[in-house]
């Protein structure tokens, strides 16, 4: 038995008359007959009561009637899900990202994807940039919101924001009166960083950056997130270099204040795993957050 086999029958039910079903069908009426004689001898009862003036349903016809266009009813559902998956409409997409994107990347990418695709479920995971790394290495992000640099080649990176790093300080502390601080002035300073395992690249260019100021800092603390910088240098703990959308967190207690020179800058990208250039449902939301930063 086929689905053809169903769909003939369907016809003819509704129908009840061969040559109006064969027109609908857009097949010659002979080969109709011949389709449902198929369906009959293979079931071993009759479905129909024909004369040569009508055609009638026997009561196991009425049954079967009724669940074949049951049947044809979830073929054609299935057709429409699995066409809804293909277009990346319905389905589940896991994100990850970094605290500091929630201040305004975050939220502005979800809102206009959830509005274009409203059927998709979409799981946030807040992760560390290295974090976000190993897991679209092992397929366990779809796409990731990080701070660059970062170095995987199963991962294609594409930037979505550029900014300069700035110092944050306690309100109190002499070099808040500066309004633009010299690097050099904080090679004293106690710094308050997320770790080099937590922070991976960032961690790194801070470094690099104060090295090239000629000293290494003084780290009395290492944090796990970029936001628990900012209230251990409001408690008086330390100062910090932090990505300038650090800014967005209110505090009491505590300044930001540029760095002097040449500025460095830092960069948030989008990150997905090389082999889903073809997932639908991973391009569409790469589109949509494209869309949203322009």
């Amino acid at each position: 038995m086929e689905l053809r086999h169903l769909r003939y029958f369907v016809a003819v039910a509704e129908e009840l008359h061969f040559g109006r079903a064969a027109v609908r069908l857009f097949i010659v009426q002979p080969s109709l007959s011949q389709q449902i004689q198929q369906l009959e001898e293979e079931l071993g009862f009759p479905l129909l009561k024909r004369t040569k003036r009508s055609v009638e349903l026997t009561d196991a016809g009425k049954v079967f009637f009724v669940a074949a266009q049951h049947i044809l009813a979830q073929v054609q559902e299935a057709k429409r899900a699995a066409q809804r998956a293909y277009r990346g409409e319905v389905g589940r997409l896991v994100v990850g990202y970094i605290s500091s994107s929630t201040y305004d990347l975050l939220p502005a990418m979800l809102r206009a994807y959830r509005e274009r695709f409203p059927h998709v479920e979409v799981a946030l995971r807040e992760l560390t940039t290295p974090a976000q790394v190993k897991a679209l290495d092992e397929n366990e992000l779809q796409v990731g919101l990080l701070r660059l640099p970062i170095s995987t080649p199963l991962v294609n990176v594409e930037v979505v924001r550029r900014e300069p790093i700035v110092c944050v300080l306690p309100e109190e502390h002499p070099l808040a009166a500066y309004e633009r601080i010299a690097l050099p002035l904080l090679a004293h300073e106690p710094f308050v960083l997320q770790s080099r395992q937590h922070g991976g690249g960032y961690y790194v260019q801070v470094m690099k950056l104060c090295l090239a100021a000629g000293f290494s800092p003084n780290v009395v603390q290492e944090v796990t997130e970029t936001h628990t910088i900012v209230g251990l240098v409001a408690a008086g703990i330390g100062i910090s270099l932090v990505p300038q959308s650090i800014r967005n967190i209110r505090s009491e207690g505590i300044v930001y204040r540029e760095l002097e020179g040449a500025t460095t800058m830092t960069e948030i990208a989008l990150a997905w795993r090389r082999d889903a250039q073809h997932s639908a449902i991973v391009q569409n939301f790469l589109a949509v957050a494209r869309q949203t930063i322009v």
